[in-house]
Order: C-alpha cells, then structure tokens, then sequence
C-alpha cells in the first residue's frame, strides 16, 4: 500500500501532512510512502528529508495521486484534486465535512473511503490520533502572541523610574483546547486573565492555568454534550448572555473567544454596541471567525477596527506555527492510519469506534450519522 502525501494547495497553507521522522514508522508496518516535491517547503522541510527516512518523491500531484493508495492532506482536496485520485482509494485530511456537502459526494461518487480527521471520537484510544486538540492548542497560543502584537501597550506589570505600568487584561470566552492555551500564553506573558465558560465543569481547568473564572447569572445544565463539546443554546440564552458579558468586555484591554459549534456558525457574543463601549485601542481575537465569528463585524482572514477596536479574524494560526503544526499532525494522521493496520495490511474494520466514527464515505456511499442525513435533505 502506498501512503501518498500532497503539496497544500490552499494559499498561505504551511503546514504538511506528515513530516520525515514519522515515515519509519510506516515503512515498519509495511506501508510505502511518497511525497510531492516540495511539499514541506512551508515546514522548511527538503525532499532529501523525505528520501534519507526512506520516502520516495513525485515529480508532481498528478503522478503522486495516479499511484496512491492512501492520501494524507492536512485541509480537504479540491474538486480538480479528486477527480486525479484512483477510485476506490482512501483519502484521511481535515474534511470540513459540514461545509463541503459537494466533496462528500465528490468522494462517494469516486468510491474514495474518506475520513474526517475532526469527526475522531473523545476517547482515551484516540487521544495521540486528535488533531483538533493538537491544532486548537497552536491557534490559543497563537491568539495571544496576535494580540499581544497589536495591542498598544505592554502585558505585564513594569515599575519603572518613569512610573508603574499596570498589567494588560484579558478575558478568554470558552475554556476549551484553545482557551486553555490562551489562557495559559497569556499569564506567562503578564496579563491578568478571566475567563468564561458555559459549561461550569470547566472551572477547575480554567483556574489550574492562572485565571479567574467568570460565572454569569445562566441556566447552564444542558451546555455541554456528550463529547465534551459546548452545545448550541437558545437565542434567549445568547441575549442574557450578551447583557451579561457587556460589563466584562468592556472592562478589559484583549479579548479572544473561542465559541465554536461544530457543524453550525459561530455564536454572536460580541454585539456593535459592546465595541462601542470598549476601550479604544482594544483588541478581540476571534477564533471563530472562520465560521462568522464571535464578533459582529468580524472578516475571516482579516484584521478590521470597529468603533477603535482592532478585531483580529485569521483562520490560519497552525500554519503560522507550521513546523509544530506539521510535527503534531504528522503524529496525529500517522497513529490514526497504524490503528488500520494489522501484520502489514490495511483494512477498514467499522466495527472499531474510531473508525467508525471518522468515516465519512465507503463504497459509493455517504455513511456517517451526522452527513448522510444532510446529503439526503440536499438531495
């Protein structure tokens, strides 16, 4: 079997699938791998990298999808990239598979078994296999090293002979992965950090890494899903909650939220009229700007001011960290094929949780519980 890995065609996309200290790992087992030339140029990783752990090179992408087996990606393959994939192949990436209803058909018509690296169950096995930890760990700290970039003034406390300068304020909204990280980036840095969350389980994480826990007057019970994730609120729930968080955000210097659903657009927590009270010079990362962001107002990919606040909306943190980006995916995509794989043979076995619950398209179809329901109503 030959484990094929691309050159990112999405611009500014830095990151690579799998770098060369993970090829042994699959040669081991008895799998072959090649890699498109000058496909870890982003991760300032050389072809002979990729030759001296054992890979082999393509020439181009055409030649490398002509004889894969497997396919690594880091984000989901274009229409032109499908169509030079083998049928009956398997392709393992980022699907983003709630927005590209296209490419599950896409794939299921080329009979291509795909699997969306987001849909890995929580579960203890899969913990060295989840890549949106991995990712959202980066886009946390990266929010932070944004913010602290542009916003006008120092993080820390500084006693100087010209005066005392007080410590930055952060308020961090969601306490996942990335909030975490965030959180934690921000601290070391000096800030003094609060943070909220709506699922209240959450506190205990959220003060272990330095920040106090913000509680709003909320009926919380039901915000958290069987998988760890925040769940979808009503839109009462959200206008409280605005009313609420005024007061905070527009008490502090940085804020960076982090609400995410997944399968749906993001939250609006951030109205016109908070960034009209706010500070001017403040700064928001919005780490959901990707899906219309926490913020009203807030531009995927762009850095906008409103009303003298600066919100920050890149969607592409992992890549400006792509050597650390590529080294955790390479582990994460790597781990997650070697379940599949036993006395040198691939196989998809969906009677395994994982597999089962990352599959997406099989044998002409669209298989997965939450997809094919969204296909059949599209249909």
């Amino acid at each position: 079997m030959l484990i094929a890995v691309p050159k990112e065609t999405l611009a500014d996309e830095n990151r690579i699938a799998l770098i060369p200290a993970s090829v042994s790992a699959l040669t081991k087992a008895g799998l072959e791998v090649m890699i498109e030339s000058g496909a870890g140029a982003g991760a300032f990783i050389a072809d002979h990298a990729y030759e001296e752990a054992g890979a082999k090179i393509a020439p181009n992408a055409e030649a490398l999808y002509q004889a894969a087996d497997i396919i690594f990606k880091v984000r989901p393959p274009t229409t032109e990239e499908v169509n030079g994939m083998k049928d009956g192949s398997t392709l393992i990436c980022l699907m983003d598979a709630f927005f590209r209803l296209d490419l599950m058909g896409q794939l299921a018509a080329k009979r291509i078994s795909g699997f969306g690296l987001e849909f890995v169950p929580r579960i203890t096995r899969a913990q060295s296999m989840d890549v949106l930890s991995s990712m959202a760990a980066i886009a946390g700290y990266r929010s932070v090293i944004e913010a602290a970039g542009m916003l006008p003034k120092y993080f820390p406390m500084l006693m100087t002979s010209a005066g005392t300068i007080t410590p930055a304020k952060v308020f961090v909204i969601g306490a996942g992965v990335a909030g975490l990280m965030a959180i934690a980036t921000a601290k070391r840095l000096g800030a003094v950090v609060e943070a909220y969350d709506t699922r209240p389980a959450v506190k205990e994480q959220v003060e272990s890494v330095g920040a106090k826990f913000i509680e709003f007057d909320l009926e919380t019970a039901d915000a958290e899903d069987a998988g760890g994730y925040a769940k979808a609120q009503s839109d009462e729930f959200y206008k409280k909650q605005q009313e609420q968080m005024k007061a905070k955000v527009t008490s502090v210097d940085v804020v960076i939220t982090t609400a995410a659903i997944p399968g749906k657009q993001a939250p609006v927590l951030i109205t016109d009229d908070m960034l009209q009270a706010m500070r001017p010079g403040s700064v928001i990362v919005d780490l959901a700007a990707e899906r219309g962001g926490n913020t009203e107002g807030a531009v995927a990919g762009e850095v906008v001011e409103k009303h003298g606040v600066r919100i920050i909306g890149y969607t592409d943190y992992p890549s400006r960290s792509s050597v650390h980006a590529s080294q955790l995916y390479s582990k994460n995509i790597t781990t997650f094929l070697l379940n599949m794989v036993k006395e040198e043979q691939f196989a998809i076995d969906l009677e395994d949780e994982i597999v089962k619950g990352s599959l997406l398209t099989h044998d002409g179809q669209v298989v997965h519980e939450m997809i094919k329901p969204l296909m059949e109503q599209g249909a």
